[in-house]
């Protein structure tokens, strides 16, 4: 059985993801810089979540049916800390139409 984030991808597409303008490339760190929307010198936010409605340009496919994510290795510290079935996962499946998920 496959991960349940890889038919999803809600929270790539519900919340703005802000962080350290360390984790970029232009600062030495591994987030593509032209995935990057530079706020402040210290912050940054991955391109497409500061539209409305938000969608991460790193995502790939359709919500709810087969998604990834297109920088997977290289992605930012709150992409790498959202955990699936959480409260904001599960905010983010409602947002978009999707069953809550079971417990983990």
């Amino acid at each position: 059985m496959s991960h349940p984030c890889l038919t999803c991808g809600a929270c790539c597409a519900s919340f703005r993801v802000d962080f350290s303008a360390h984790e970029t490339q232009a600062c030495g760190g591994s987030v593509p810089d032209g995935l990057v929307v530079e706020l402040t010198t210290s912050l940054c936010r991955m391109r497409g979540t500061d539209h409305s409605p938000p969608r991460c340009a790193a995502l790939t496919g359709r919500l709810g049916q087969q998604v990834a994510c297109g920088i997977y290795e290289w992605r930012p510290s709150p992409c790498r800390e959202f955990e699936d079935g959480s409260d904001a996962c599960q905010r983010a499946r409602r947002r978009h139409g999707l069953a809550p998920l079971g417990d983990n």
